[in-house]
């Protein structure tokens, strides 16, 4: 008997029929378990992947009233879960289904307001300018600079990143919660809950200390899908409303700059996936996060990241490395 077969066994779902889930771009796999005691998913984070944050932050977020799925039983030697399963349709899907985007992306919003209202929990590493700058060389500067130009970053490229990033996001410490991948693939609308729980809320277990701008950001200018205009300010709307302390313009400038890292980031994080992971077919959300980027810098706040960018990147290198594109 296997380690799976024999954990699910044990916790009752030894009957149970197993339906495999599509992989995202972790290390984490999912399985629907049909006809156990309840319904569940079973999730399995071989290393490097460690399921100790993900029940911590989700008995956090079971705490401060919102919705996230339970944790049914844990083998964590094993890196085994088996969690709550919130159903079949993400808010992904419902919008790729046709669903109207305002009222989901106003309650997604409504239940980032409430995660970031809550006291954050203790031990959480930081996402200040060091990590995201730190996190930005990871996938800009070490995957997409030599693949578009054929040589590593020279050290003096890597300084002027740092510090660009580092003036940029400055004037925004980090205030609290932030979830770090709060957008529709990560979120599943719960009909019948009420309030912020209408919202259930997935892949958390990389919460940090951070800026809630960031969280805002990655929801209203999502890198996988277009994010409709009326979606887009319905979703801020509902975030000031349930966060009144919250001045307007801080939050408009803390987004683009929030947003020009995380799109350069991301954009430079589709090249890691397609050459070191084999998974090229992320390439195709490369120009949405490229285009992203520059209404970003278009905001006076993203001066030093706009300049650095203006002295190493031409326009025309703005995008998926033409030695990836003609391979796909």
């Amino acid at each position: 008997m296997s380690q799976i077969e024999n954990f699910l066994r044990v916790e009752g779902f030894g009957a149970a029929t197993l339906h495999p889930l599509p992989a995202d771009a972790s290390f984490r796999r999912y399985t629907r378990l049909v006809g156990g005691p309840r319904p569940a998913l079973l999730m399995e984070a071989p290393p490097p992947e460690d399921t100790r944050p993900f029940i911590r932050i989700a008995r956090h977020l079971l705490a401060a009233g919102l919705s996230a799925p339970e944790i049914l039983a844990a083998n964590k030697t094993a890196g085994l879960l088996l969690v709550e399963d919130f159903g079949a349709q993400t808010m992904a899907q419902a919008l790729d289904a046709g669903a109207d985007p305002v009222p989901l992306y106003a309650e997604a919003a409504e239940a980032l307001a409430a995660l970031h209202r809550a006291p954050p929990p203790p031990g959480l590493p930081a996402w200040d300018a060091t990590a995201m700058a730190r996190a930005t060389a990871a996938t800009f500067l070490d995957w997409w600079w030599p693949e578009s130009f054929g040589a590593p970053a020279p050290e003096a490229v890597r300084t002027e990143l740092a510090e660009a990033l580092d003036a940029m996001l400055a004037p925004f410490a980090a205030q609290g919660f932030v979830h770090r991948d709060f957008f529709p693939a990560n979120l599943m609308r719960l009909p019948d809950r009420a309030g912020a729980r209408r919202m259930g809320i997935l892949d958390f277990q990389d919460a940090a200390l951070g800026h809630p701008g960031y969280d805002l950001v990655s929801l209203v200018e999502d890198a996988r899908r277009d994010v409709a205009p009326e979606a887009r300010r319905a979703a801020v709307a509902a975030y000031l409303r349930h966060r009144p302390g919250q001045s307007p313009n801080d939050l408009l400038a803390a987004l683009a700059a929030h947003g020009a890292q995380r799109h350069l980031r991301v954009a430079a994080l589709w090249v890691r996936l397609a050459r070191r992971d084999g998974k090229p077919h992320y390439l195709a959300h490369g120009p949405r996060c490229w285009r992203l980027l520059a209404r970003s810098l278009s905001h006076p706040v993203c001066g030093p990241l706009a300049e650095f960018l203006d002295r190493h990147v031409p326009d025309d290198r703005r995008g998926n490395p033409p030695s990836l594109t003609e391979a796909t």
